[in-house]
């Protein structure tokens, strides 16, 4: 059951300590029961992984692991650990350091490489800086912040790195790839130099790779060398910790800007313009309620608040990702490279204990919830109330929208029952509070409520089922070829 949330840390380089039982070391091998190679299983998608074998290595291999998995760039580990070794008795302390002497991530950066960053990205006439997951696992925000408004550079986020700066901002500009919106994409493509930024030019960013910022000076900022070129060739690499190097830029483009580099104005004016011009955009009429307006209203009520926020996986992610505004680090949390259903509620209930201080929200759509809604009896028994607005508009929504788009409408194996299970029936016979909408006049007065009790809350909103997620990029299609609202709408009539 731990392959596929170790797959997900693994693309998300998320730190994670995966304990596992194994069978007695003297079984190992036999095919006794319940034997499974874990450390095999695994081997692809963990940083190192360690088979315990004899009690008084514990202290050592638990002390590896928690290092290996904080430390370079982060990821899952795995401690395996047999029957007997695990009922032995020992004498435990910690050692006092590690004794790897094949991992040595780097600890500093070249202070050339800064340089030659700096001068490149202080002398753009149309710069961006492209942020990834790695400045939030980085802890390097605060530099980013410094560096953007040194420079006074425009900043778009992945998914992964939603969050990582303010969204309020006013050098923010959107999210890029597959459902960001076309001011995005313009800007990542029409860019002189992209500062990639603990990012790794993943496929839903880049659309059709050859394709992707022509002609732009790269420069890529990361702990791992093995992203340095790996996808797209880089001019300027810069390897090492995000924060000494964010740190180094800005000083750097400080010296230029107070030479002879003016700030690229123009450029953000130019931006600022097509926000304007190619808004996101939906239809507001119909019957139903549209998904987008109910985060919009989500993200009016928490605006200012200590608010952290979940997902799961589908058009209710993005929707999420294109209308709340995070202006604090680590308060949007997904699962992005591996694209895990399920993965909401259990993140939700980890971000609670974690943050015990802060409202928690979990934004999921009717198939996710099903896969993991058992998990709100651990919310509700450990005592770590977090609020479920369920997306429901009774389908595999971005399955749905694949099939309709790209297979002329031949469904299969998408449609959900929306009153299939009783999500208000469910959600108190584990305990907490259901509660169903329907009407769009329903919706603030629930989500406050829901707010307001301080228990597991369920609320489950009947949402447009023919709702699309727009803009839009095909997958394999360049960046800039993306289908837009409007587009849509006349296709179908």
């Amino acid at each position: 059951n731990l392959v596929t949330p170790i797959a997900d840390a693994w693309m998300d380089s998320t730190p994670l300590v995966c304990i596992t039982g194994q069978v007695r070391t003297t079984l190992i091998g036999t095919d006794a029961f319940q034997e499974c190679d874990i450390t095999g299983v695994t081997m692809p998608i963990v940083k190192h992984s360690w088979l315990v074998q004899d009690a008084r290595d514990i202290p050592a291999a638990m002390k590896a692991a928690f290092h290996v998995a904080r430390t370079g760039r982060c990821g899952p580990v795995l401690v395996d650990i047999p029957r007997d070794v695990q009922e032995a008795e020992l004498d435990f302390a910690y050692p006092d350091t590690v004794e790897l002497p094949g991992w040595k991530p780097p600890r500093k950066v070249h202070p050339l490489q800064i340089r030659q960053a700096g001068e490149v990205l202080a002398r753009a006439e149309k710069p961006v800086l492209y942020v990834g997951g790695g400045t939030l696992n980085a802890d390097a925000c605060d530099e980013l912040r410094e560096l953007a408004e040194a420079g006074r550079f425009p900043v778009i986020s992945t998914l992964m790195g939603k969050s990582a700066f303010p969204e309020t901002h006013e050098l923010f500009f959107g999210w890029p790839g597959m459902h960001g919106p076309k001011w995005s994409n313009i800007a990542m493509n029409t860019c002189d130099v992209l500062v990639a930024v603990g990012a790794r030019f993943d496929d839903r960013v880049t659309g059709k790779l050859s394709a992707f910022a022509p002609g732009a000076t790269v420069v890529h900022l990361d702990i791992d060398a093995a992203e340095i070129s790996k996808l797209r060739d880089e001019d300027v690499p810069v390897v090492g910790p995000l924060r000494d190097a964010l740190a180094g830029i800005a000083t750097e483009v400080r010296k230029h800007r107070a030479a002879d580099a003016p700030a690229p104005e123009a450029w953000l004016r130019k931006l600022e313009a097509l926000r304007e011009e190619f808004p996101l955009k939906y239809a507001t009429d119909g019957d139903f309620v549209k998904p987008q307006w109910l985060i919009e209203q989500l993200q009016e009520l928490t605006a200012g608040q200590d608010v952290v926020f979940t997902t799961g996986v589908g058009q209710h992610q993005m929707w999420a990702m294109q209308y709340l505004l995070p202006e604090r680090p680590r308060t949007f949390i997904t699962s992005g490279g591996l694209g895990t259903m399920g993965y909401g509620i259990p993140a939700a209930i980890g971000a609670k204990a974690a943050r015990p201080e802060a409202t928690v929200i979990c934004i999921d759509g009717d198939g996710c919830f099903q896969m993991t809604s058992q998990e709100l009896v651990t919310a509700v028994l450990d005592d770590l109330p977090i609020i479920v607005v369920l997306v429901n508009n009774g389908y595999l929504g971005m399955v749905t929208q694949w099939q309709d788009m790209f297979f002329d409408g031949r469904r299969s194996h998408v449609h959900l029952d929306a009153a299939m299970p009783d999500y208000v029936k469910l959600a108190e016979a584990y305990g907490g509070v259901g509660m169903v909408v329907r009407e769009r006049d329903e919706v603030r007065p629930a989500l406050e409520e829901a707010l307001a009790l301080g228990r597991t809350v369920v609320v489950d909103v009947r949402v447009d089922p023919l709702e699309q997620c727009f803009p839009m990029i095909p997958a394999g299609a360049a960046a800039l070829d993306m289908i837009e609202f409007e587009e849509n709408v006349e296709a179908a009539s």
